[in-house]
């Protein structure tokens, strides 16, 4: 606001500033006017009855409970898979250790899927996120 449009006594402080009052409440009343004024201009036009923000944040919750429910089932699978496998082939603990790590990078692997930051398997695409 290198324009001297700035109220007085703005940035002064010390001995220039004391002894000084603020700016009267007719003058602070008619900047916040000013203000917003200049703010709904810049405002986008909403629609009556149109409420973005409830939509948008549900959708939010939908989308975090289904990323981690998958990753959660795919962690559960793989534990499931190493523990049938140690007690089928007796070794103890390391199957499951083996598959929990497994199940971990599927969860993973399934997380950025449904995010779309990588592309499925044989369907083309460079699995560098979505395409421009």
């Amino acid at each position: 606001m290198a324009d001297g449009k700035r109220p007085a006594g703005t940035g002064k402080t010390g001995p220039e500033r004391r002894g000084k009052t603020g700016p009267s409440d007719d003058d602070l009343e008619r900047r916040r006017r000013e203000l917003g004024a200049q703010l709904a201009t810049r405002r986008p036009v909403r629609l009556e009855g149109e409420d973005k923000g409830q939509t948008r944040g549900a959708g939010g919750y939908a989308q975090a409970f289904k990323l981690s429910s998958e990753f959660i089932a795919a962690i559960a699978v793989g534990i499931g898979i190493g523990w049938v496998i140690d007690r089928w082939a007796g070794t103890s603990p390391w199957g499951l250790i083996v598959f929990l790590l497994l199940g971990f990078g599927a969860g993973i692997l399934n997380v950025l899927r449904a995010a779309g930051l990588v592309a499925e398997f044989g369907r083309g695409g460079s699995g560098r996120g979505p395409q421009n």
